[in-house]
């Protein structure tokens, strides 16, 4: 028997979750997600993906500030859903939705739990230098991200992969993975092992201010966080006042002083090794090569970055 679902979540990580269910026999009766922001010197509104996304599938979609009002929480009971998929949605759910009677909520959590819990686990994963991450599907409970666990998948990350290309990766398996944990709920056959809570770790939100590039770091890490901060917010650096995004850099085996370039391929020495820059990004351009940088920006070999 198909399950009726309501679907939670935000950013783009959750569309192709969502896309997996629409696609599924199960009924899909309302879509939340944040509000929309004002952005650009416009202020103009700017709804979420999962927003456009359930516009696009003619979906029913509420972007309430907050769950907790009567107003939601009646709606919700009088649709009467069989299971509610968060993913990605962005605020902690209050105890009076998880109250909800006969209403089960699971979560798809882009880490191998109970590792990385919290708002930033792809990134704290790459950063870490971690060889592997994974998808949890587990029962939302009031603690962040303590529920019990019911299905997981292994991922394995690359020193080249970047937070997009591991989120992309992350995204789609676990839409397979929702599935499964759907069908096993449908057929009462799912179980959901209890998380060992003094094995945990904490994935801290992503601060603007962690971006700026430390020098006096080694390469390897240095690169780490180039990676995982990739699209957004991005590493940086100042090159003649001007400031400039790394988007692609490999690590070389030159030294130096630190923060100093060293060829005139921008290549900069960090306290182990150096960074070969590959592609950047300066403030207010477009995204280039970094040869094609060159052509039109003069470096010197012995100049100081900041």
């Amino acid at each position: 028997m198909a399950l009726k679902i309501i679907f939670m979540g935000t950013p783009n990580f959750a569309v192709p979750i969502l896309k997996a269910i629409h696609k599924s026999d199960h009924k899909i009766l309302e879509v939340y997600t944040q509000p929309a922001t004002k952005s650009g010197r416009g202020q103009k509104l700017k709804h979420s993906d999962i927003f456009n996304c359930a516009k696009q599938l003619n979906l029913s979609v509420r972007s309430p500030d907050k769950l907790e009002t009567n107003e939601e929480i009646n709606h919700i009971k009088k649709l009467k859903p069989d299971l509610a998929v968060v993913v990605a949605y962005g605020k902690i759910l209050p105890s009076s939705l998880l109250n909800i009677d006969k209403l089960l909520f699971i979560n798809a959590h882009a880490s191998l739990l109970p590792k990385w819990r919290g708002a930033a686990p792809i990134q704290r994963a790459i950063m870490n230098q971690d060889s592997e991450t994974g998808v949890s599907i587990m029962k939302i409970i009031p603690q962040l991200d303590a529920g019990p666990v019911m299905l997981q998948r292994k991922i394995k990350i690359s020193k080249e992969m970047s937070y997009e290309d591991l989120s992309e990766k992350i995204s789609n398996i676990g839409a397979k993975l929702i599935l499964d944990s759907m069908k096993l709920i449908e057929n009462n056959k799912a179980i959901f092992v209890e998380q060992k809570d003094s094995h945990a770790t904490y994935a801290k939100k992503i601060n603007k201010n962690e971006s700026k590039i430390n020098w006096n770091e080694d390469a390897d890490k240095i690169i780490a966080k180039i990676n995982a901060f990739h699209p957004n917010p991005g590493c940086w650096f100042k090159l003649s006042n001007a400031r400039i995004k790394i988007v692609k850099a490999i690590e070389v085996e030159k030294s130096g002083e630190t923060g100093t370039i060293l060829d005139n391929k921008m290549t900069i020495a960090c306290a182990k090794n150096s960074i070969q820059v590959l592609e950047l990004k300066k403030e207010g351009k477009k995204q280039m090569l970094v040869n094609e940088y060159l052509k039109g920006n003069e470096i010197k070999i012995g100049q100081k970055v900041n």
